[in-house]
């Protein structure tokens, strides 16, 4: 039997006193989008960076592609995909020259044909000469989106993607997060956005106080009150601690 691409078996990330990430498992097959919603302090990005090898856990154990996760082999971080909170955009840069730049870090046979796809699907091929210490947020946020997409990783992270985007550049991400869904590889995305978080993904968790209060198919939540079902996830959650 082929292992799940990514497993998290009771992962555990404590600060002091404070647990971030308070047992959480769960697994993921190429293909896959997780979508992981909790209010602020849940411990979503502390999950991500447990997840993303940036964050060692306290206790528990994450497998990647059956095998423990070892953050410090270049294999690894050749397979995932993070987009953070830092965008690790140099304003200096073009963005064609930002780009340029992490493919050869990632020692790409074809980073030039690669860069020109990347600008073109976040649509920053007009923009691909302009230094990227111009761009408005959201202009820095589809950089950094094509930075992460751009050596095509089998893991992507996306820790609240849609901040800082207008209208327009929303309905493109979405795109590309679709486009994502290709059965290639798991994506994990983190939100706020509930209704738009629960579309895009096949499996939601719901995050508060560092567990999972919830996990399972998108279909699990009642169609037209996601709001509603977690709100009261949380809540309970909230009144179990």
């Amino acid at each position: 039997m082929t292992p799940p691409l990514l497993e998290a078996r009771a992962l555990v990330r404590s600060f002091g006193a404070v647990r971030a990430v308070d047992g959480v498992s769960f697994s993921l097959e190429a293909g896959e989008t997780l979508t992981i919603l909790g209010p602020n302090g849940a411990g979503k990005s502390t999950l991500l960076g447990l997840l993303s090898g940036t964050l060692h856990p306290t206790s528990g154990e994450i497998h990647f592609r059956g095998s423990p996760l070892d953050p410090s082999q270049t294999a690894w971080r050749a397979e995932l995909g993070l987009l953070s909170h830092r965008t690790f955009i140099y304003g200096a840069l073009t963005a064609r020259e930002n780009l340029t730049f992490w493919g050869r870090l990632h020692g790409l046979a074809d980073t030039a044909d690669r860069v020109e796809q990347g600008l073109a699907r976040v649509g920053l091929s007009a923009a691909a000469d302009r230094q990227a210490g111009g761009f408005s947020r959201g202009m820095r946020q589809r950089l950094s989106l094509a930075r992460t997409l751009l050596h095509d990783p089998a893991l992507v992270l996306l820790d609240e993607p849609f901040t800082g985007l207008d209208l327009h550049a929303a309905a493109l991400l979405r795109d590309v997060l679709q486009q994502l869904r290709d059965g290639h590889r798991a994506v994990i995305l983190v939100t706020h956005q509930v209704a738009e978080g629960v579309r895009l993904a096949d499996r939601v968790a719901i995050q508060a106080r560092g567990r999972f209060s919830f996990l399972g198919p998108r279909d699990a939540l009642p169609a037209g009150e996601e709001e509603r079902f977690y709100r009261s996830a949380v809540e309970l959650e909230g009144a179990a601690s």
